[in-house]
């Protein structure tokens, strides 16, 4: 796939959650590729590491530190301790979720509370983390990774749904009180996107054929068209952009 070069994204400093693996590498790579100076987080240590040697055998570089994003102290230690490395933060990527299935019948209250920790909470204490670090920097970008799934209903997610229909408002609250300080953010929901993890949730042949029968685009979405799409609201093109969603779904209805 032939990929813009935004020169805007050359040389800042870019924070993404949930870095390691899927989505997330994905777009630790394409802000490498952009010569942006790249931290990611994540607790998926092995993963993590081995897309360090891959990065450094295609000549790039990023900067990895593991983090349990639901232990907010260490979330929010992690993120200042980052942004005082980089001497500074101006791009921030909440993409670290976890989709798990589950039945209504076995959602406890402490479940509950797990969930919302991983694929909720985090966006806005990390949003926080970074706030002083962009009103330093005069502005920054934020972008939140949102899902499909609730938008389809689709079956035994209805907690991930919970969050993922949540983090569109919360990027709706957020671009408005950051705003006056030259931050945007904005939303990015992907559709059936072909990663490792989701091929093996959708193994199933006929399962696969349904998903592509009902995009209007008939083929499989990857990791590396939701990245664009973030390389593009980081970027200084999408300077008047706040407060949306960006779907990358193949037109999934």
């Amino acid at each position: 796939m032939r990929s813009a070069i935004y020169p805007s994204l050359a040389g800042k400093r870019v924070l993404i959650t949930g870095g390691g693996s899927g989505i997330g590498a994905a777009m630790v790579e394409a802000f490498a590729r952009q010569q942006a100076r790249v931290w990611f987080i994540d607790i998926a240590e092995d993963a993590s590491r081995a897309l360090l040697e891959q990065l450094g055998a295609a000549n790039l570089s990023a900067h990895f530190q593991h983090c349990d994003l639901s232990n907010l102290d260490a979330l929010s230690t992690g993120i200042r301790d980052i942004a005082a490395q980089a001497g500074g933060m101006d791009v921030l990527v909440n993409n670290a979720a976890n989709d798990d299935r589950h039945r209504i019948e076995d959602i406890t209250p402490a479940y509950w509370d797990q969930r919302m920790a991983v694929n909720l909470r985090h966006l806005l204490f990390s949003s926080q983390a970074v706030l002083p670090a962009m009103q330093s920097a005069g502005g920054g970008a934020i972008v939140n990774l949102g899902s499909i799934s609730w938008h389809l209903a689709l079956p035994e997610l209805v907690l991930y749904e919970t969050a993922k229909a949540g983090i569109e408002g919360m990027t709706r609250g957020l671009a408005r009180d950051l705003g006056g300080y030259n931050i945007r953010v904005n939303c990015v929901v992907p559709g059936g996107v072909r990663t490792p993890r989701q091929t093996r949730l959708w193994h199933n042949p006929d399962e696969e054929a349904r998903m592509l029968e009902r995009q209007c685009l008939k083929e499989r979405i990857d990791p590396e068209h939701v990245a664009a799409m973030v390389l593009f609201l980081a970027s200084d093109d999408a300077r008047m952009c706040t407060a949306q969603n960006y779907f990358v779904d193949a037109g999934w209805r």
